[in-house]
């Protein structure tokens, strides 16, 4: 058995319709202070990261305080939505997230399989710093839901999920706000 934490990013200082790998922004620093704390009390851990800068500068909180080495995990990327120009990113993901998984590409289910595969590999308790999509595809996959969104993981949120006998289960989703995906 494992104990996995997925972390969503702190705030980013742009959106997702206006920079393809925006780095954290102030707020979004002191979030990822924030959430090492919390998870400081559940060491050791394997620290994986999305390759993206703001997932990266969150992890690098919990890294620096622990010295914790970080691996990049493109499993756990951000949705993928490739060829679309950053205007058509905003109402392509709207879509989306208001869609049901069975209703979606191929591709896109295939990269939430991909994500679950991951966190059905992990043998040893591990903080996943991420996004929001990615972790409502966690969350969605093992509760067996059809809704591509779940719930509204606030930045810097910390989402407890178990994998164990090869099985995903929510412990605890992490808190919710009213924010909007960056």
């Amino acid at each position: 058995m494992s104990t996995i934490y997925m972390v969503r990013h702190g705030q980013a200082s742009a959106s997702f319709t206006d920079d393809l790998d925006p780095g954290l922004d102030e707020l979004g620093r002191s979030q990822a202070s924030k959430a090492a704390q919390q998870l400081i009390n559940n060491l050791p851990l394997v620290v994986l990261s999305s390759p993206l800068k703001r997932a990266q500068e969150t992890a690098e909180a919990l890294s620096s305080l622990c010295n914790l080495p970080i691996s990049i995990e493109n499993r756990v990327a951000e949705v993928p939505s490739p060829g679309l120009s950053l205007d058509e990113r905003g109402p392509w993901l709207s879509a989306v997230m208001q869609g049901r998984w069975p209703d979606q590409s191929d591709d896109l289910k295939s990269w939430q399989q991909n994500m679950v595969s991951c966190l059905l590999d992990l043998e040893e308790d591990t903080v996943i710093f991420t996004h929001f999509v990615a972790i409502n595809a966690i969350v969605t996959a093992a509760e067996g839901l059809d809704n591509v969104l779940a719930f509204r993981p606030g930045n810097c949120s910390i989402t407890i999920l178990e994998n164990t006998d090869n099985r995903l289960k929510i412990i605890k989703r992490g808190d919710e706000s009213s924010t909007k995906v960056n």
